[in-house]
């Protein structure tokens, strides 16, 4: 007998679908059971329209392998882009359980060559493009926990290594996806009442977007693994997404290959107190003995190249 499938009955909305890490998500949870509402702008890697959106050509992959999945090409990142994206869930399948916000793009500067326009291209696709979809889905699950219909709802959001580490030549997508992880854990705090789980994943996985860096990773010897493929990360991402996760949230989980790490934040190191003000030579030789007893920070991505 054959494993019963995580999201069964489930409907799922994955932005940012069109290609690589949402594209993975999207066809992993139509292959779990869940309608899909594929949502793509159809945008280049720098933010600008493209030719076409392919989330077209996703949701007739679904549809092609037995799912059901429906596409969106509004803009996530506007009001009213976001309520409709809400809305397409509910008025095609009656209903919504989980949303994967995922899409972003790149427009990579060093900071003292990093303009206005660069700076709020990339936070407003990431990091409002993280909040508008969650406060519309958010004001629908609460109004359902509000009429008794508590809901098994989940959010799963897309942070990054650089979000975690920073990283050089991305000062503007390292501020917003450390911005999402904040965001994650407010979500969690405020949405629990209502039945939400709310999570983040930090992948590293080959997509347009970083293609050029992991250009050479391709399979493990020997193994045929392609630890840089965008599928690899889906798997946790799916089950974050699914009723199995039931008691996980506020988390934030990097994912690479076939690894899976729970990444613990900001927390309480060494400490002094002197019960009163500070001189400030009596604060810097304090810090520097707390410094001493303190654990290294990670190295930023970049750094040193």
């Amino acid at each position: 007998m054959s494993a019963p499938l995580l999201c069964q009955g489930r409907v799922v909305i994955v932005t940012g679908a069109g290609r690589g890490l949402g594209r993975a998500h999207a066809l992993a949870y139509a292959v779990e059971g869940a309608s899909v509402v594929v949502n793509d702008l159809g945008v280049g890697l720098d933010g600008t329209p493209g030719p076409d959106s392919p989330a077209r050509q996703v949701v007739d992959e679904i549809r092609a392998a037995g799912g059901e999945a429906v596409a969106h090409g509004g803009d996530i990142a506007t009001a009213e882009g976001a309520a409709s994206l809400i809305r397409a869930a509910l008025e095609t399948y009656g209903r919504l359980d989980t949303l994967v916000n995922n899409a972003g793009f790149l427009r990579d500067r060093m900071l003292v060559s990093l303009d206005e326009d660069d700076w709020d291209a990339v936070t407003r696709v990431h990091l409002k493009g993280h909040f508008l979809p969650l406060k519309h889905a958010a004001a629908h699950w609460r109004a359902e926990a509000k009429a008794g219909r508590t809901p098994s709802a989940r959010v799963v959001n897309t942070s990054s290594g650089a979000g975690l580490l920073g990283s050089v030549g991305q000062g503007n997508y390292s501020a917003a996806k450390a911005g999402i992880i904040a965001l994650t854990l407010v979500a969690a705090a405020e949405l629990g009442r209502y039945g939400v789980q709310v999570n983040a994943v930090a992948p590293a996985a080959r997509t347009r977007m970083t293609e050029r860096i992991f250009a050479d990773t391709m399979a493990a010897p020997g193994t045929g693994f392609d630890t840089m493929a965008p599928e690899n990360v889906s798997p946790l991402v799916v089950w974050l997404g699914s009723p199995a996760s039931t008691g996980v949230t506020g988390r934030v989980f990097a994912t690479e290959g076939g690894r899976i790490t729970v990444m613990e934040g900001w927390r309480p190191g060494p400490s002094a107190d002197k019960g009163a003000r500070w001189t400030p030579s009596e604060a810097g030789e304090t810090t520097l003995k707390l410094l001493a007893d303190a654990e290294d920070p990670g190295p930023v991505y970049g750094a040193g190249e």
